[in-house]
């Protein structure tokens, strides 16, 4: 069914979802970066991609790009997701947008970016929420009704000496 070309890939499995992208005479070797973050699944929406490049929250190799630059395999990606910083290394070129599993595929995070994302995760762990600080926690009806009656003109004021 498959031609041996699909065997340098991933596998059998990856040339079914791919189609002929992935035979070696017609591989790709590059495409939009705006493309491939969506198709690698970075992003929900290609639309979101673009803003995300436009706004400088994806470097390519260190430096602030377009969403039109071209990307190929062995670039390495920045992309700030949130609060999270994720560095990846491009394995695998594709436009198509495929399943989770297989866009995994297209990327090999550094095991820097993946020491720096557990530590930000315990970190966020161990930090108490702020709002879990406040001793009486938000005021109830009856404390807003309270703070509604207090006499206004009563108040000192600096304006009044």
């Amino acid at each position: 069914m498959f031609s041996a070309d699909y065997h340098d890939f991933a596998g059998p499995i990856t040339a079914r979802v791919f189609g002929p992208l992935y035979s070696s005479a017609n591989r790709m070797e590059k495409t939009r970066i705006d493309k491939w973050l969506w198709a690698a699944r970075f992003f929900k929406t290609r639309s979101l991609a673009t803003q995300e490049v436009d706004r400088g929250r994806v470097l390519l190799n260190t430096l602030e790009v377009k969403p039109a630059k071209e990307i190929k395999v062995d670039d390495t990606v920045r992309v700030l997701q949130g609060k999270i910083l994720r560095t990846v290394v491009v394995k695998a070129i594709s436009e198509q947008r495929g399943p989770a599993s297989v866009a995994q595929l297209l990327y090999e995070e550094t095991p820097q970016s993946l020491q720096d994302r557990a530590q930000a995760a315990e970190q966020h762990r161990l930090s108490p929420e702020p709002a879990l600080a406040i001793a009486h926690g938000r005021p109830t009806k009856r404390d807003r009704r309270d703070l509604k009656k207090t006499d206004w003109n009563n108040r000192w004021s600096a304006s009044v000496d």
